[in-house]
């Protein structure tokens, strides 16, 4: 789009210094009959003839400073978009590595001798890679970024997705995903990250409803932490505000000790076959006017704490006063007005009475984050304050 932009440039300011020179030599052609006919007129000139040579110079004037000052502001354009089509960022090939174990020839070798697939969402799949020295990572293959359909708006969106990736390999905290490496082949990139044994949040829950898994209340209420510590870093921690757009237990994942770390944040905002809106996690200020703010990532942790204190998956419908199709959110909202707020809570967590208690206050925690207006949410920074009081971390 750039590139196009500049060259569209060129070519108006090359027609445009054409038309000038000749509107110059015009203009001059003007001056010298006017002198020649002051040269050559008699003495005792009529009025009249006073005033249309007078009229000529004022035009010949007039417009000589008009196009001296239009190529001027034309000439000061094009040197601002040159400028800026140089300052653009270049696009990298092959690997580009931010960690020391990892070198960029072990990463081609580890992709060409096959990887193994351990999942895939709307926008990508996951992988599992061992490296020559034994390291084991994960990789997430975006899809084809097509862009607008356009060579220029693949280049664009790549550029974007380049300086986003690049942006997220600084971030440091304990709670998100750290990037070690990326690797753009074509309209693919791949992603590289520390693998997690434990897998997403998605995947315990599963288990826990399946019976597979037993996750006590500190264990959910340690995640819940990490989650929104992971979002404070985000939002208050980082020069520039990031949010991470897609929040989802999917997206959530937990590491051996079941400490929860952020992946893929703030890429659904850059990638043009993000499926974000369909969600039952997004926020409906984000699905319904693509307004997203750090509040947005809010409702969807509310979404998350509302799953890890009722173990229910919220993309089935739930059923309120006998009529089916409500949210997670609403069922909540309604048995808080009706009085029966614990029957909301996972019975399988149920036990100590000083936990239930804890328990009670997160659902109430989670019905104020899940409020349908942003202002009345919490900040992530308030989140982190009012869940460590409910219990020592």
């Amino acid at each position: 789009m750039e590139q196009r932009s500049c060259k569209t440039v060129y070519i108006l300011l090359f027609i445009f210094l054409v038309f000038s020179s000749r509107t110059s030599t015009s203009a001059a052609s003007c001056r010298r009959k006017a002198v020649k006919h002051l040269s050559t007129a008699p003495p005792s000139s009529t009025p009249l003839e006073s005033r249309i040579t007078t009229k000529v110079i004022a035009v010949s004037i007039v417009s000589g400073v008009l196009t001296g000052l239009v190529s001027a502001l034309a000439l000061a354009f094009l040197v601002r978009c040159t400028v800026k089509y140089l300052k653009q960022t270049p696009l990298l090939k092959g690997p580009v590595v931010f960690s020391p174990k990892i070198t960029p020839k072990s990463l081609h070798a580890a992709l060409a001798n096959g990887i193994q697939l351990l999942g895939s969402d709307p926008n990508g799949k996951y992988y599992k890679m061992v490296l020559d020295n034994g390291l084991v990572v994960a990789v997430k293959r975006l899809g084809s970024l097509e862009g607008n359909g356009s060579p220029d708006g693949s280049k664009s969106v790549k550029r974007r997705l380049q300086k986003e990736l690049e942006l997220l390999a600084g971030l440091r905290d304990r709670n998100l995903m750290s990037l070690r490496a990326y690797v753009r082949e074509s309209d693919e990139f791949s992603l590289v990250y520390d693998y997690i044994p434990n897998g997403s949040l998605e995947d315990v829950m599963n288990k826990v409803r399946a019976g597979e898994v037993e996750l006590g209340w500190e264990i959910r209420l340690r995640v819940a932490v990490g989650i929104v510590k992971g979002l404070q870093y985000l939002h208050f921690s980082c020069e520039q505000q990031i949010l991470h757009y897609n929040l989802k237990p999917t997206n959530v994942m937990l590491d051996s000790e079941f400490e929860p770390r952020l992946a893929d944040c703030g890429l659904a905002k850059i990638i043009p076959t993000s499926h974000t809106g369909v969600s039952c996690y997004s926020a409906p200020e984000s699905s319904q006017t693509n307004r997203y703010t750090d509040k947005s990532d809010v409702f969807s942790f509310g979404m998350i704490l509302g799953v890890l204190l009722t173990g229910r998956d919220p993309s089935l419908p739930f059923s309120i006063e006998g009529a089916s199709g409500g949210s997670l959110g609403q069922w909540l909202k309604h048995l808080q007005q009706s009085g029966e707020v614990r029957e909301a809570l996972d019975k399988s967590i149920l036990g100590e009475e000083v936990e239930e208690d804890e328990m009670l206050m997160a659902l109430r925690i989670t019905i104020i984050c899940l409020s349908d207006f942003p202002a009345d949410r919490p900040s992530s920074d308030e989140l982190v304050h009012m869940l460590t009081q409910l219990h020592s971390f």
